[in-house]
């Protein structure tokens, strides 16, 4: 008689920044991950006419909803501390005090434009570069997604392997001339 037993993660999925720590639920079933995408596809890639093939076509606008977007779909995939981290958005002042707290862009920008006789400029109570955001979309769909090398299967290309990564190509590691085999040593 064969047998196979299959453990089931309990503990949460840590992504450390710093100082700080995003847990990630330590299972998500495949309908709720696919189901986030989804949502973050269709909410902020199709609604807003993005095509991340065609990077130059980018505006701010755009870049900021990207950037809310992917927050959001990584919070449906995060325990409730940590999403809630991850989501907030504060209200500065001119002087730096915090005016309040948001969890979404659109609340906190519908608050500055609310202020009467002062000034306030929405930020993410954790500030993270694009790359970071990036690395942690990656690592989700590493982890939830079945691969690196796979898409989630309601992308248009979910059969196509990943485009390379942008920057600078690195160099392969050749072996030595002292290594290589010489006729007649």
């Amino acid at each position: 008689m064969a047998r196979k037993q299959i453990t089931l993660n309990t503990e949460p999925h840590v992504v450390e920044i710093g100082a700080d720590e995003l847990l990630f639920q330590p299972e998500v079933m495949g309908d709720e991950f696919v189901e986030a995408f989804t949502d973050f596809r269709e909410a902020v890639l199709v609604a807003n006419g993005v095509d991340l093939d065609d990077m130059d076509s980018l505006t701010p606008e755009n870049l900021r909803s990207i950037a809310s977007g992917m927050r959001t779909f990584l919070a449906r995939l995060m325990l409730p501390e940590s999403a809630e981290l991850f989501t907030r958005v504060d209200v500065t002042g001119a002087d730096g005090e915090v005016l309040g707290s948001f969890q979404s862009w659109a609340d906190a920008t519908a608050f500055v434009d609310g202020l009467s006789g002062q000034t306030g400029k929405p930020r993410w109570a954790m500030r993270l570069p694009d790359r970071v955001l990036v690395e942690i979309m990656e690592f989700v769909v590493e982890l939830y997604g079945g691969g690196a090398d796979q898409r989630p299967p309601t992308s248009p290309s979910a059969s196509a392997s990943g485009s390379r990564k942008g920057g600078r190509r690195g160099t392969a590691v050749l072996p030595s001339k002292a290594s290589t085999r010489t006729p007649g040593r």
